[in-house]
């Protein structure tokens, strides 16, 4: 699961910085966003995203090295690491209890409005470094009025398989311009699904080892090993393991507003059960700790882990 959280998050970053249209071509000379890209993904521990972070921040969740990570887990961990990349400068939005609300994710990816005052705004000094990464760039995010937004959902589709309800829905989500796909899987094996064919789901499997790669001294790698040489795999929708993360990359406030106004159209599609509620304000009975029974102290990952994750379930099914 730690290596399909990955893949997701380097979608996001691909549409962040190369656009949805861009498109990998063998041999063809790649843009430095590109490589900048893959650094954020490789096997050192100072790159933002390697497995080496994701792993040592989830022993900060709790979660030891090696031990099995379920979606949730991974989204909240990705979710702490994009704090430290001010290159991409993402708002990363986990949303709990199976509901989006609207003003808490305008409220994060508005986050750069500009200052009342100029004195409370501390100047750009011309010669800070982001990270290694272009000066420009971490200019023009702190001066930009919407933080692209990489929104992650958690959910659980049913008991031990999914429900035949949710298909249509999640069918549709894929068909959004703004999805990044879904992180799940099936028993003891994690994939990235991103799309489907008729009742089948098309996935990328991480579980093929490869040779480590090294950038070389220009900062550029060889990236063969890191894009499809093969076509993907398919899996029956049936098969799916209900615990799931849907993602979903929003660059502007106009794509995140389009992305509310398909999934309000897509709760009046016949056939289709929402998997999720999306609300314009949270509901009263929403985040307060005596009511979960959790300590000011517990993380939002810890909450979740009690919904969401599967290795920690009991269910009592009540007769109605």
């Amino acid at each position: 699961m730690l290596r399909c959280g990955q893949m997701i998050f380097a979608q996001a970053l691909v549409c962040r910085h190369l656009g949805r249209d861009w498109r990998w071509i063998k041999g063809k000379r790649q843009m430095d966003n590109y490589f900048s890209v893959l650094n954020a993904f490789i096997d050192k521990k100072d790159s933002y995203y390697s497995i080496h972070q994701i792993a040592q921040m989830g022993v900060g969740e709790g979660k030891s090295i090696g031990q099995w990570y379920g979606p949730n887990t991974v989204a909240q961990v990705l979710k702490k690491l994009a704090a430290f990349d001010t290159w991409s400068s993402l708002a990363v939005h986990i949303a709990m209890d199976n509901t989006v609300v609207m003003e808490e994710i305008r409220r994060l990816c508005q986050s750069n409005l500009p200052c009342a005052g100029a004195a409370a705004c501390p100047a750009v000094e011309p010669d800070v470094l982001y990270n290694g990464y272009p000066e420009e760039a971490g200019v023009r995010d702190r001066l930009s009025l919407w933080k692209p937004l990489v929104l992650l959902i958690p959910l659980r589709l049913g008991l031990t398989e999914i429900n035949e309800a949710y298909i249509e829905t999640l069918k549709h989500c894929f068909m959004m311009p703004q999805s990044l796909g879904v992180i799940g899987g099936k028993p003891n094996s994690a994939h990235y699904f991103i799309g489907y064919v008729g009742e089948e789901l098309i996935y990328l499997d991480p579980h093929t080892t490869q040779p480590a790669v090294e950038p070389n001294d220009s900062g550029c790698l060889p990236d063969e090993s890191f894009h499809c040489q093969h076509p993907p795999c398919r899996m029956s929708i049936a098969e799916l393991d209900p615990s799931i993360a849907v993602g979903f990359f929003c660059n502007t406030e106009e794509d995140f507003n389009n992305w509310c106004q398909q999934i309000r159209k897509l709760s009046l599609v016949r056939g289709a059960l929402p998997m999720f509620e999306l609300v314009e304000r949270q509901p009263s009975h929403f985040s307060n700790p005596d009511v979960l029974n959790l300590t000011p102290d517990s993380s939002d990952a810890d909450r979740l882990e009690r919904f969401f994750d599967s290795e920690d379930e009991d269910f009592e099914i009540l007769s109605l």
